[in-house]
């Protein structure tokens, strides 16, 4: 089974491997890495990492895995030319402003949570809140 996931990865965590580790378990992994031009436009900030850097440390941290970048401009450019069986979204995770289910040429799924309280990017990024953690930002 062809599996893709997509996200920015920024600051490789305990939250994103285990989110990396379950879709590997259902088959073929693809993994689409967030360009840095897109997390701006979408979150508003620039990554921590450039994509470049989290593209490397998802491949070193997942090496059975294929994983590129995104397009710049056409969010299912990658989605169309992998043609997944299924879509595995993070639990907070939401598909790419302008895409809707009805683009996606397979089923999705939403995964479920590892310890968002702790894990969850926005969380790590916040100063103060004793979730950082060595080695994962």
């Amino acid at each position: 089974m062809r599996i893709l996931v997509f996200g920015t990865f920024d600051a490789l965590h305990p939250g994103h491997r285990f989110l990396l580790a379950e879709a590997l378990k259902r088959g073929d992994l693809t993994v689409i890495v967030a360009r840095d031009a897109n997390v701006l436009r979408i979150k508003g900030r620039s990554p921590q990492q450039p994509e470049e850097e989290r593209r490397a440390a998802v491949q070193e941290a997942f090496p059975a895995a294929e994983v590129i970048l995104g397009d710049l401009e056409d969010f299912l450019v990658p989605v169309r030319a992998y043609k997944p069986d299924l879509i595995l979204l993070g639990y907070d995770q939401e598909l790419p402003p302008g895409v809707t289910m009805e683009d996606l040429p397979c089923p999705m799924e939403r995964l479920s949570a590892h310890e968002p309280g702790k894990y969850k990017s926005s969380l790590m990024r916040e100063p103060g809140t004793g979730n950082r953690e060595q080695g994962t930002e």
